[in-house]
């Protein structure tokens, strides 16, 4: 057996240097804005937990910041999720989608999902997505991307199959 080098690491410790920032802390302009287009399956992948922390921190840079959810993304929506009753966290992150769209949502960013994806795919009615969640037709996800290009707004797409 190989004899072990260094000291092992214990809770608290830190690994890499986490002070080093490579590129300048950008803050939106007045008037600019942000789309972020989620197509990922939730709890499937750390992407739809990395897009809502993303679309938060890009909402708190100052940029007007819209969340657009389609496909199995509009999952994320659901406001009937929770075990045993809506809304109680049967694992530990069981309810992370909500409480970080929420949370965007109340610091002031705009949410949208996708109806046909909602109803046709998942049997999700709009009264059954989160309030403040504004449902959408399926055509309003191409002219959300041309809104975001036509308005030189910063876009970040996702997805994952």
């Amino acid at each position: 057996m190989a004899d072990i080098v260094g000291e092992r690491v214990k809770a608290g410790d830190t690994i890499v240097d986490y002070e080093d920032k490579v590129f300048p802390d950008h803050q939106a302009e007045p008037g600019q804005k942000a789309f972020v287009f989620y197509h990922c399956v939730p709890f499937e992948s750390s992407a739809s937990l990395v897009n809502l922390l993303t679309a938060t921190r890009i909402l708190r840079k100052g940029f007007e910041t819209h969340f657009v959810m389609f496909g199995p993304g509009s999952l994320a929506a659901a406001a009937s999720r929770g075990f045993p009753k809506v809304g109680d966290e049967g694992f530990p992150g069981n309810m992370n989608y909500n409480q970080l769209l929420q949370r965007f949502m109340d610091e002031g960013g705009h949410a949208y999902a996708c109806r046909f994806s909602a109803a046709a795919l998942y049997g999700m009615r709009e009264i059954d997505m989160m309030e403040g969640v504004k449902p959408v037709n399926p055509k309003d996800i191409l002219d959300a991307a041309i809104t975001a290009w036509k308005e030189k707004a910063l876009v970040l797409n996702t997805w994952t199959m």
